[in-house]
């Protein structure tokens, strides 16, 4: 099955003139297969499985020729694999280790010895299934774990599935932890069924291999693909009876995406309970067709198969016993009821943990769902951060998968609770967890930022990026805000078209954040406009327009912010971008001047009212903020000047020289304003913070 055009269920995506142009340098090609190979989601998640080559090289040591493998190392991703992220070993060496094994109890002192078979000291950590790996000869290996692959290891009587698709050219292991003693399995296999292009790891993957980087690519995708067809077959063979047949129906895309936008600020909230999630939610077809079915009761609580599923989503999810059209307006009665759902859960895990720790199991991890599913509407999936809940959703889906192929080939098993216990609260797992880096001040926590199209509001979002927050980026001009997105990674910001003017579209801004991350945490109100103009040449329509965008617009903020917040139960920051000038009074300025009063006056009785629900309310005062700030490309600056009597150019100089501290103000200054509100004075509310280089006329005390 070389002809590349056959491929139904992978994606072939082996590039002739990009591999020829890596030459003969091998590990280069094994990171290549790697990364085309991490790219399709049917044949590995984020962070699952690994792979490996082998090469000859010189010993610095002795000058002698050695075999040295080349290994994804402990945490890496093959999607994104480099250099950097794999480990290089003596082969030799490691195999001698199995002269010091002393059987299963040894595992964990076994992964110490891999260290003294580092090859190459840039080396990453060697992952648990470094041995795997080494035991096996082929110069170029993949262990991977594809949906359907997953399907047939997780099948009701797997070894005879196995052989009915392949034939004898497949080797078959069953269930074990992955470690030392499972390398000795998979060697022990090929000896005895020499040929064989592949092995299946019962409820786990798949390994397969090849003389050169191509063929173990070709190798794996052939393999995949036998395996997805025989699958199609049977789930096609099932018609309208796949997991039983549906028992619900969904709403519509857009009802359930309202429905999802309004109830994710109070699922954060309970996952919340022990420390502050992020959120992710889904709804396509493959997710409804499980959450809407007959089989969902039966297959839920079985939880997941493979390892690397259920250490991203834990054992098993929370299944909502709510209506797809429930009435979500009466938030308290929604709440006790979730309330409930969240306490049995709670509890059906800490009994899932005494009833099976060791008498050296880690303490109790945080007992909140990862995964609720809501018939009708979607998937939610809450994690530390959106990358890890998005992770943590996609390996769902792929569970789904599995459970949907093992159904229609025999019957879907789960691993025994135990075994799973064993490998969620393994040593080696904990300590892994120990050595993650610390989190950033903002880590956790969902921001909005509006005016965040570029100037002040741009070097918020910014710095609110870089302090480990996510953000969304609000403004009413969307080309802005599409510039603006696309100077972050994935997973950090969305954007959100908003007019604070208007309460529905500002509502609606909410929502998407809600929807993409499932509440709010920081607002920060930096939309806004200047206009300077003496009393007798300034309009009605200019006075309107400064209090509609400025008090207007932060009061309806409020109101919004204040209605997530309260729902998530976390307490929450919200900062008001107004002026010096709100302090000042000064020439050509009673519209600008009397708005930017307002707010800070605003943000006091905020401040004053939201503080039992530990919302702290906190303004930031920006002064002569000329250069990168938008209000100054147009009249505002003329205006300023003429009011001083100089030109626009000599303004930046101007302000410097009239601060004390003989300083140019800059968007970033506003933005370091903004992050000591909400990352260092978080015991701090209803004060205000003059970003101005010191003004004396505008001190508030």
């Amino acid at each position: 099955m070389t002809n590349t055009t056959t491929f139904k269920h992978v994606d072939y995506l082996w590039d002739e003139a990009h591999a020829a142009s890596l030459g003969d340098d091998q590990v280069a090609l094994f990171l290549y297969r790697s990364n085309i190979l991490g790219a399709d989601l049917r044949i590995t998640n984020y962070g699952g499985g690994n792979t490996s080559c082998k090469t000859i090289e010189k010993d610095p040591l002795t000058g002698k020729e050695v075999e040295v493998m080349w290994v994804k190392g402990s945490g890496g991703d093959i999607g994104t694999l480099t250099r950097k992220g794999i480990a290089g070993l003596y082969t030799e060496r490691l195999r001698d280790l199995k002269k010091v094994y002393g059987g299963m109890h040894d595992e964990d002192r076994m992964v110490g010895l891999f260290n003294h078979c580092i090859y190459d000291l840039d080396s990453k950590a060697p992952s648990i299934d470094t041995p795997l790996h080494g035991l096996l000869p082929f110069k170029h290996i993949d262990h991977l774990h594809p949906d359907a692959l997953i399907a047939v290891a997780a099948a009701k009587d797997s070894e005879k599935v196995t052989k009915e698709i392949w034939g004898d050219t497949m080797g078959w292991v069953p269930w074990q932890r992955p470690g030392f003693d499972l390398g000795l399995q998979l060697e022990k296999c090929l000896a005895e069924n020499p040929g064989i292009r592949g092995i299946v790891l019962g409820s786990h993957g798949l390994f397969t291999w090849g003389d050169t980087s191509y063929e173990s690519y070709m190798n794996s995708l052939e393999v995949i693909e036998m395996a997805s067809e025989y699958i199609e077959k049977r789930v096609k063979a099932q018609g309208d009876q796949v997991f039983g047949g549906q028992r619900v129906e969904s709403l519509d895309p857009a009802a359930r995406k309202a429905q999802a936008s309004k109830l994710m600020p109070l699922l954060r909230g309970l996952t919340s309970s022990e420390a502050l999630q992020v959120g992710t939610f889904q709804d396509t077809d493959v997710v409804l067709q499980f959450i809407n079915s007959n089989d969902i009761d039966r297959l839920a609580p079985m939880g997941t198969s493979c390892p690397d599923h259920f250490l991203r989503t834990k054992i098993q999810p929370l299944v909502l016993d709510l209506d797809p059209n429930e009435d979500l307006s009466d938030r308290k009665a929604i709440l006790t009821k979730l309330e409930g759902a969240f306490a049995d859960y709670r509890a059906g895990y800490q009994k899932y943990y005494d009833d099976h720790k060791r008498d050296n199991s880690p303490a109790v991890r945080d007992p909140n769902p990862v995964i609720i599913l809501y018939p009708g509407v979607g998937l939610f999936s809450f994690a530390k951060n959106k990358q890890t809940s998005r992770v943590a959703s996609e390996f769902y889906i792929n569970a789904i998968n599995v459970m949907r192929g093992a159904e229609a080939i025999t019957e879907y098993t789960a691993l025994p609770r135990q075994e799973a216990f064993d490998i969620e609260y393994w040593l080696l797992e904990e300590a892994k967890l120990q050595r993650m880096p610390a989190e950033k001040p903002l880590s956790r926590k969902v921001a909005l930022v509006t005016g965040a199209g570029g100037g002040i509001g741009k070097a918020i979002a910014d710095k609110l990026v870089a302090e480990g927050a996510v953000v969304v980026l609000s403004d009413i001009n969307e080309e802005f805000l599409k510039t603006a997105q696309a100077t972050y990674k994935r997973d950090q910001s969305t954007y959100a078209v908003a007019d604070v003017t208007d309460a529905a579209s500002i509502e609606k801004a909410f929502d998407a954040a809600a929807l993409e991350f499932g509440g709010v945490d920081i607002v920060v109100h930096s939309a806004g406009l200047a206009i300077s103009k003496p009393l007798e040449a300034h309009t009605e329509k200019d006075w309107d327009l400064l209090q509609d965008v400025l008090v207007k617009g932060q009061f309806l903020l409020a109101q919004e912010s204040t209605r997530i917040m309260r729902d998530q139960g976390t307490g929450g920051d919200f900062i008001s971008i107004a002026s010096k000038n709100g302090l000042v009074s000064g020439p050509n300025n009673v519209g600008y001047g009397t708005a930017k009063a307002a707010q800070q006056h605003m943000a006091r009785l905020l401040a004053a009212e939201l503080g039992k629900d530990h919302i702290r309310v906190n303004t930031v005062n920006p002064d002569g903020v000329i250069i990168g700030s938008k209000i100054w490309e147009g009249a505002w600056a003329e205006g300023r000047a003429k009011a001083y009597g100089i030109t626009v150019e000599e303004l930046p100089a101007h302000y410097a020289k009239r601060n004390l501290l003989n300083e140019i103000i800059r968007p970033e200054d506003i933005a370091d304003g903004v992050f000591a509100c909400v990352g260092v004075l978080t015991k701090t509310t209803g004060n205000i913070i003059n970003v101005d280089g010191g003004m004396a006329t505008a001190f508030v005390r």
